[in-house]
């Protein structure tokens, strides 16, 4: 905290991260467009997100997998790469005059060093969606989505590293960023089935081996997931996602008991009441009026910053004057004459 030294009032210090104060500009110029689209993006996500557990569900025969999890997780992986990809090159046909094709060398090469750092989050993504078909092994699937909803530890981390890493580097395009993303994920995915063809013979390499339609739903399903999650981090913010994805759980419970026959527990009631309460508070009047006072704070020490500079700028300038004066000479005496 600092004072101001004009009405010495309390406001935030100065040494927040960039990548914040970026995203901060941006979130204070939002329009009715932005927020419409966070509304499509809160609408399908609790619908993709309720489905996946259901369809994991359904692929399973005799309490089991005939399939590799893997191989679903890297086929999910590829599918969104072929999306970037698509993307890509439709926005290729249609950029501007003067302006840099995204799929140049260049721009490649460039936009590759800039999101290394996606390289983390899609190694646990990689780890949390394996983790999630163990966990439809041993529980329905209102209790699977439940039970996710507690974001243990790789979940969470996941979603607040890709967020970090794809606002750190907002003028990127969402599609190289995943291009990337997806890119590595299918990388890691990969990796990990040729581990389990090592331990299991070649055979495990046939990443076909043992789909179904249900299968393959569950692949587009993830993969229209792992899109939309993206737009989520870059444009909205994690704790908005993962509220999304709470809600989701009453869809999945309520599928669940209608397809299936699962019975809904008190406990599973009580859990989505806590859930709205929660995301009543978290979005109410108070804490948007808590928001406005921060993202006030952060202008005013923006004009501050920049009234400084603008001040020491002019002092050099006077300084450097005053000094060029002093060592002024004459014609004559070669001495040096004092300013007037």
């Amino acid at each position: 905290m600092i004072e101001c030294s004009v009405c010495h009032s309390k406001i935030a210090s100065t040494n927040s991260k960039t990548i914040s104060r970026a995203y901060d500009r941006h979130r204070s110029h939002v329009s009715s467009k932005t927020r419409f689209l966070n509304v499509l993006l809160v609408g399908g996500d609790c619908i993709l997100v309720g489905f996946q557990p259901i369809l994991v569900y359904m692929s399973k025969v005799d309490g089991g997998f005939k399939f590799s999890p893997i191989s679903v997780n890297f086929l999910t992986e590829v599918t969104k790469v072929i999306f970037a990809i698509i993307m890509l090159l439709f926005q290729a046909q249609h950029k501007k005059v003067g302006e840099k094709s995204l799929l140049s060398i260049s721009t490649l090469v460039q936009a590759a060093r800039s999101n290394v750092l996606l390289a983390v989050p899609a190694l646990l993504y990689a780890i949390n969606n394996y983790l999630k078909f163990v966990m439809q092994l041993y529980f329905n699937p209102a209790t699977v989505k439940m039970l996710s909803n507690l974001k243990v530890t790789v979940p969470s981390l996941a979603s607040v590293f890709n967020e970090y890493a794809l606002k750190s580097q907002f003028e990127t395009s969402i599609y190289h960023q995943n291009l990337f993303l997806y890119g590595y994920g299918a990388m890691f995915n990969f990796l990990a089935i040729l581990g389990t063809a090592i331990f299991k013979g070649p055979s495990s390499l046939d990443i076909l081996q043992g789909h179904s339609k249900a299968t393959v739903l569950l692949i587009c399903n993830n993969a229209a997931q792992g899109i939309l999650s993206s737009f989520f981090f870059k444009y909205a913010d994690t704790i908005l996602k993962k509220y999304s994805s709470t809600i989701a759980t009453i869809f999945t419970g309520i599928a669940s008991a209608i397809l299936f026959g699962h019975t809904l527990t008190m406990n599973f009631v009580l859990g989505i009441s806590v859930v709205i309460i929660s995301m009543h508070q978290f979005f109410s009047v108070l804490s948007k009026v808590k928001d406005e006072q921060q993202s006030s704070s952060l202008e005013m020490v923006d004009s501050q910053n920049s009234q400084r500079s603008r001040d020491a700028s002019f002092l050099n300038t006077i300084a450097g004057a005053n000094e060029d004066a002093s060592y002024h000479v004459n014609e004559e005496g070669k001495r040096p004459l004092l300013p007037v």
